[in-house]
């Protein structure tokens, strides 16, 4: 009989990899991932920086799960998705629409995301459909080894949870955002730490006797929650260089330093109008002295009354650029080239970003804030990751702090949690 001639193994200090045949069996192996989000870009770019994070960037598909807009679709977002769907389904059946029509909504196409660059290697984008998707898992598992599955944001409990409950031995399902209740129907939970506020003693205090056994979360984290200090996005130095490059054209002559501000818009717990505005406004203008250039750009939650004091206060003014939203999101490029950063404090994600670069941040408007962002906010003073912005500041000063590190920290909790299961990524 003939031998059989296997290949050698490699040598343990070989930097070509080890075969898969030498490592362990094809299942073990996480070759690919889908993103499960709620067609908002901070909420995608947390899980599709993720992926990156893990080396998977290039092999995701991205799937949406979409609310009915229009009429009085408007008045039931506050409703679970499912829920909403049905009430949904039902209007439009007593209102004449065919289900015909019904289904061939089902199946549309979104389009790709591109604030932020979270469109970055994408390979499609899907309409979320948990018999699909868990379907999917199963069939290819045999070839292509188990799915990660990466979800963000409250529309996306259900179907994440779902894929977890019916593939949960073919697919490892990670949740970003603290879905409150029954955090044991993922495999992993990444949140920030101020999702746990209502245990703190200032937050108890907060809240009347009577509501406590309401307010959730209501339990510490257990060992399958991961806790960050912000938002996770896609920003690291690889990219910030990657970024640099790509941008220099239009940023290497602007005069320096360069300060980018980031304005948001108020939300429920952040709230504010144009008395910020005119605030920030004066601080700019008390500072431009001590600045080469400023940009300024507007988020699509940016009230057209606060754009509009900005504008007029300082549009004119040599030094300073408003983006008006028109060509190339600049986004990027103003991480990668600002000297400082001045960011409004209703966004944890812009604020997340900026921290994320080790240059000066200053933060505006942290006194609107209630409830949980106050201590996010009052966490990232104390470590010296952001100042407050006052307009007495000399730009041309710059600090530094340990960049947040975020979404590294979380990929490498996946890698352990993965390998706590037997199994490993295949990037």
């Amino acid at each position: 009989m003939r031998r059989i001639q296997l290949p050698e193994p490699p040598c343990p200090t070989s930097r070509s990899g080890t075969p898969d045949i030498f490592e362990s069996g094809v299942h073990t192996f996480v070759r690919r991932a889908i993103v499960i989000g709620n067609g908002f870009a901070a909420s995608e770019n947390q899980s599709v920086g993720l992926v990156r994070a893990l080396g998977l960037s290039d092999k995701h598909v991205l799937y949406r799960v979409t609310r009915p807009k229009g009429g009085i679709n408007e008045w039931l977002q506050w409703l679970p998705v499912s829920l909403h769907k049905k009430i949904d389904y039902i209007v439009r059946m007593i209102c004449g629409y065919s289900q015909l029509m019904l289904k061939s909504q089902e199946k549309k196409l979104v389009p790709l995301p591109s604030e932020n660059g979270v469109g970055a290697g994408l390979l499609a984008v899907l309409e979320a459909d948990v018999k699909e998707i868990v379907s999917f898992a199963r069939e290819t598992y045999e070839k292509e080894g188990p799915l990660l599955v990466v979800a963000c944001g409250r529309d996306t409990i259900s179907t994440a949870s779902s894929i977890k409950r019916l593939a949960s031995e073919n697919a490892f399902v990670v949740q970003i955002q603290n879905p409150r209740l029954h955090l044991n129907r993922f495999d992993m939970v990444i949140t920030p730490k101020h999702d746990y506020y209502p245990l703190t003693p200032e937050g108890q205090k907060q809240v009347p006797w009577f509501l406590r056994s309401w307010i959730t979360p209501r339990d510490p984290p257990d060992c399958h929650v991961v806790l960050t200090m912000g938002a996770l996005h896609q920003i690291d130095f690889s990219s910030i260089r990657s970024v640099a490059a790509s941008w220099h054209d239009e940023f290497a002559h602007v005069p320096r330093p360069l300060l980018v501000v980031n304005i948001g818009g108020p939300t429920r717990n952040c709230r504010y109008g144009v008395d910020l505005a005119k605030q920030l406004a004066a601080s700019l203008l008390s500072v431009l002295a001590s600045c080469g250039s400023v940009r300024i750009s507007f988020s699509e939650r940016t009230p057209q009354k606060v754009s509009n004091i900005i504008v007029k206060e300082l549009g004119s003014n040599p030094k300073v650029y408003i983006w008006d939203g028109q060509g190339h999101n600049r986004h990027m490029g103003h991480l990668a080239w600002a000297d400082a950063f001045v960011v409004t404090a209703d966004s944890v994600s812009m604020i997340s970003e900026a921290c994320s670069t080790g240059k000066p941040v200053y933060v505006l408007g942290a006194e609107h804030c209630k409830w949980k962002f106050t201590e996010f906010h009052k966490s990232l003073r104390e470590q010296g990751v952001v100042r407050p912005f006052t307009g007495s500041e000399d730009i041309s000063e710059s600090w530094s702090y340990p960049p947040l590190t975020d979404t590294a920290d979380a990929a490498k909790k996946v890698h352990e949690a993965l390998a706590a299961r037997g199994w490993k990524l295949k990037v």
